[in-house]
């Protein structure tokens, strides 16, 4: 195996709550990374988007004492006909599922692995691969918010652009208001049976689109989806630039977390 780099993780915090299952969405082909291979197999330094994704939630913490599951409690969905993706992912101790076609579909599959396995975990996080360097804080918040009775929460940041609304020409409306708008972060995470539900009415409702389950919660639940602090450290790799930065940030990382002289 791949020895790991460190991460960095603050020793006054309390223990970070484990006994969670993770959903790692990772299949995504890519396209605008322009690399032509799927995200996830991209490296940011000398380790895959994957393989950086999988330790951070090792190190985390949020899987420990997963119990007697005959299979890891970490699930990556994967693009079909995958081997390589797959081959990252058992070599770290996760299961590899074949994803959907779109990331609704690929975290229902999940799911359905999950449930299949027969397991009740403390909850359940959602989380995107290409946020591959999310600090264990991140983690640690999303799950203290559940084990404190939250049944979906968020990491966010505020917003920092001036928002402007546009018609369909173009032509500038107005000013956003940003002081109560937030960018939303991974991991989400949400009590098991809450997540499974809002999954089995989505199913039934091809037609709603999302681009996260939080919006599930909202679109087939009464419950409230709660926030907490992200980190800009957990940027989404997308974009060639973003995948810049990310090897500016590993290289930061290391550079703080390596002995001096």
């Amino acid at each position: 195996m791949t020895p790991q780099p460190p991460r960095v993780q603050t020793t006054a915090n309390p223990p970070i709550p484990g006994g969670f299952a993770v959903v790692v969405v990772a299949a995504g082909s890519g396209t605008r990374l322009g690399q032509g291979i799927p995200k996830a197999l991209v490296r940011v330094g000398d380790r895959t988007i994957l393989e950086h994704c999988l330790t951070g939630i090792t190190t985390s913490g949020v899987t420990a004492d997963d119990g007697d599951w005959d299979e890891g409690p970490v699930v990556v969905t994967v693009p079909a006909g995958d081997t390589g993706l797959t081959d990252v992912a058992r070599s770290q101790g996760a299961v590899a599922v074949t994803g959907g076609a779109d990331r609704a579909d690929s975290v229902r599959n999940a799911l359905e692995h999950l449930r299949a396995l027969g397991c009740r975990p403390r909850g359940v996080l959602v989380h995107d691969a290409a946020r591959c360097l999310a600090p264990t804080e991140v983690f640690a918040r999303v799950a203290r918010a559940l084990v404190d009775g939250q049944e979906a929460v968020i990491p966010v940041l505020p917003v920092v652009d001036t928002i402007r609304a546009v018609d369909g020409t173009g032509a500038c409306q107005g000013v956003v208001d940003r002081s109560g708008l937030r960018a939303v972060q991974t991991p989400q995470g949400f009590d098991w049976d809450l997540l499974l539900a809002v999954n089995d009415a989505a199913a039934d409702h091809p037609e709603v689109s999302v681009t996260d389950d939080a919006s599930l919660v909202e679109k087939f639940s009464d419950r409230t989806v709660h926030t907490v602090a992200g980190d800009d450290a957990a940027l989404k790799i997308t974009r060639p630039l973003d995948l810049v930065l990310a090897e500016a940030l590993l290289a930061r990382t290391l550079n703080r977390t390596e002995p001096r002289p």
